[in-house]
């Protein structure tokens, strides 16, 4: 479910272009001199040119092409090349005030993830860092997180703490929708998505239920994306609007069981259906919010569409036992460790029983 991150090779290495001039210069048996004269320059200039200390124009990368050969693109692109480097080596080096920037973040798992490329250098893992939060400062970053948070329902003290691993999760996820095509958003065309969703639990291997589930919800115009949480990120899913025809739905898998992941899918796609697009909605712990009323709600509609309130009484009556959860689970169509969850949660069942009913999941 993890893909690892790219990135465009950049040697390490700074060379101008005078380094393949002067190779060019041996080759041939030339002076600085001699080239001075056929590209009709100064000696100085030639000197400068060869040591990197003044630019290669486009006017000498022309007369360069009728001296040494090759074109005048690839002098220019070899002067481009350098001037890069030398921005980012300047770059790095500005960074190097950062670095406590990655006391913040949970560096080592998204370098596990593959989230970010390695580097020891600290200041290059700012950079790195930078880049896949898409902003050009850790201001920038600053300013965006907060605007992130801002969104976030009822985000506590205690949670915004640990925002860097928060924000990191998030960003994954914003990043991973980007691979995903979705129709524009039908809430008619989800709701029906979700009905047929429900028959899904019955399906024990991820890697079968995951591709439908990503098929189906985009089709809708949802992205659902699946994401470890790093240290630091107790979150088992998100909602956010990417725009006003594409929604997110991240889960994290935090519980590890099936009758867990379901109810977070479902709970999250209430907040999609039923809750307005301004606001990111984020599950820390799931206890955490539930004196609101959209969680409320959200809880609600997830428990109703795994198991109807017309079959509580059918729910209550199995006792907790294990042939009573099984018959009742195969008469809705549903997996057992469903029921077990719901029996759990609701005090029929000790959360010690029939747990070999759930199946378990774990990241690769």
């Amino acid at each position: 479910m993890i893909k690892t991150a790219t990135s465009t090779f950049e040697p390490d290495w700074i060379s101008p272009p005078g380094d393949t001039i002067a190779d060019l210069l041996e080759e041939r048996n030339w002076t600085q001199a001699e080239l001075a004269s056929r590209l009709g320059a100064s000696r100085k200039f030639v000197s400068q040119l060869v040591s990197g200390k003044v630019p290669l124009s486009e006017s000498v990368a022309i007369r360069l092409a009728r001296v040494l050969g090759s074109t005048v693109r690839f002098w220019l692109n070899r002067e481009a090349g350098y001037r890069a480097a030398l921005a980012r080596e300047s770059e790095i080096e500005s960074l190097r005030q950062d670095i406590d920037w990655l006391d913040e973040l949970p560096v080592s798992q998204m370098r596990k993830f593959g989230w970010i490329a390695i580097h020891r250098d600290k200041a290059k893992t700012v950079a790195e860092c930078l880049r896949f939060f898409g902003v050009g400062t850790v201001d920038a970053w600053r300013d965006w997180s907060e605007g992130l948070g801002q969104t976030a329902y009822r985000m506590s003290d205690k949670t915004r703490s640990r925002f860097g691993a928060i924000a990191a999760w998030l960003r994954f996820g914003e990043l991973k929708s980007q691979e995903i095509e979705c129709r524009p958003y039908s809430a008619k065309t989800f709701k029906s998505c979700l009905e047929e969703l429900r028959s899904l639990t019955l399906e024990e291997d991820p890697d079968v239920f995951v591709p439908k589930i990503q098929q189906l919800c985009a089709e809708a115009g949802v992205a659902v994306v699946f994401a470890p949480a790093p240290t630091g990120c107790p979150a088992s899913g998100a909602t956010r609007w990417l725009s006003s025809n594409k929604a997110l739905l991240m889960l994290s898998l935090r519980y590890k069981s099936n009758d867990q992941l379901w109810f977070s899918f479902f709970h999250e796609s209430a907040h999609i259906l039923l809750h307005r697009k301004r606001l990111m909605f984020l599950e820390i712990d799931r206890n955490g919010f539930r004196d609101q009323k959209e969680e409320e709600e959200a809880n609600r509609f997830a428990a109703d569409l795994l198991i109807p309130r017309n079959f509580h009484l059918d729910l209550l009556a199995t006792g907790g036992s294990k042939s009573g959860v099984l018959a009742f689970a195969k008469k809705l169509g549903i997996a057992p460790g469903v029921v077990v969850g719901r029996l759990q949660h609701e005090g029929v069942l000790p959360h010690s029983h029939l747990n070999d009913l759930k199946v378990r999941y774990g990241w690769t």
